[in-house]
This record gives structure tokens, sequence and C-alpha cells, in this order.
């Protein structure tokens, strides 16, 4: 039994060079600076996924970049150094990407299906640090969306979780469907991360959530939706 296979995480060093998490870095706040540039403009809407929105539930305000032809290719990229460490053969599903800024706060939650095993991939910014449970354990009575985001009722005395801090170019990896995960308010300006999500080939929901629904990486989600109006 390997080490993500006893505790249902793991933390790998450098999974990719700090030169290339920088040049990503890079590249997401510039996207980030023109898709703010394109909406100010009205040259697309404001749901448009392309080049990214701010309409985040979970993280209101945020801007955030669904399946990015540069970050699926580091989901493709990762996955070999992923499956040799964690021992399961692994699909992939889809990348996402947040710039989170001052004043944010991801509440404690687990991720949905598409989301089985997990990746947080920190690109850059100011330091910030992610919690998980790693025992599995149920903190989450109830939770609803608001301004803030998505907020959540917790049991009482919740567990504190395991405190992980990430330098550009280092991973952490987790069972997102099962361990509760979060972060503390951020006081920095701006960090910026991309989670790269896979399913374990042997689990019995792989088949639809390979590529999260889609026909192609790279796609926006609703794509096939747009042809089946």
């Amino acid at each position: 039994m390997n080490k993500f296979q006893k505790e249902n995480y793991l933390v790998i060093k450098n999974a990719i060079s700090k030169e290339l998490a920088e040049f990503v870095y890079k590249y997401l706040m510039l996207k980030r600076e023109i898709a703010a540039i394109f909406l100010k403009t009205g040259y697309i809407s404001r749901f448009e996924e392309i080049h990214g929105n701010w309409t985040d539930l979970q993280v209101p305000n945020t801007y955030t970049l669904y399946a990015d032809c540069a970050t699926e290719n580091l989901l493709l990229k990762v996955k070999p150094l992923m499956e040799k460490l964690t021992g399961l053969e692994l699909l992939e599903t889809y990348s996402f990407c947040r710039v989170y800024k001052k004043g944010d706060i991801l509440f404690r939650h687990t991720d949905r299906k598409s989301c089985e095993i997990s990746t947080t991939l920190n690109l850059g910014g100011d330091p910030w640090p992610i919690y998980l449970d790693p025992t599995g354990d149920k903190s989450i009575l109830d939770f609803k969306f608001t301004a803030r985001g998505e907020e959540v009722k917790l049991k009482k005395n919740p567990k504190k979780g395991k405190k992980i801090l990430l330098t550009p170019g280092d991973m952490l990896v987790y069972k997102g469907c099962e361990l509760e995960h979060w972060r503390e308010p951020f006081t920095g300006n701006h960090c910026a991360q991309v989670f790269l999500h896979y399913n374990d080939k042997n689990s019995k929901d792989f088949k639809p959530n390979h590529l999260d629904g889609r026909i192609n990486l790279g796609l926006p989600k609703d794509f096939d939706a747009f042809f089946k109006k």
C-alpha cells in the first residue's frame, strides 16, 4: 500500500517546474486581463466560458477558467506521475482555474463525481494554505449559496484538518469526492491555482465522467448542449 492509499492524499513537490508554473501563471493573469476588457466593452457575455468569467457561485466575483487548452495539457502532462505515485489508472475529466483575490473564502466542501481524484496545483501569487480532513469524516450538515459563496453549516467540533502550504509548482493530490477541504479568508492580493481532475478507471462512475461528459479536451462544458438546441 502506497502513501496515497494509506493517507488519502499526497503532496508532490515540484510536480511541474517553477519555470512552467510561472509561465502558466503569467498566461492566466493575461487571460484574466483580456477577459475583463472583453467584458467591459461588451465583446463577450458575462457567462461566456472560453475566455473565463466571474460568475462562479462557490467563490463569487473571482475569475475562473474552465478547460483552457493550456491547462488541459497540464492535465495530460502530470497524469503519468500521478498514476505512478497513486498506483491508480486514471482518466482525465477536466481542468479548472481560479485567480483568488483578497478576502476570498473557500468554504468547506467536497467535489462532484468528475473530481474523484483531484489536484490543486499552485501556479503563483501570494501563499495561501489549503486545509483538508484526510479521515474522510463528514462535518458538513447543510450548505447554501450566498453572496459570499457556498456557505456551510457544520456539526459541533468539526475536525480542524491538515494545513498544507504549496509553493509554485507543488501539487496536492486528494480524493475530492470523499475528503472535505477548504481555505480560510485570503489576506494576500492574488493566488492562482489550477485544479486537475481525474476518475479512477476502475470506479463504477468513470465512463459518464470521462472528459467531464465532453467529446474532447479543451471544449466548454456546454458545447454539446449548443448543438442539441
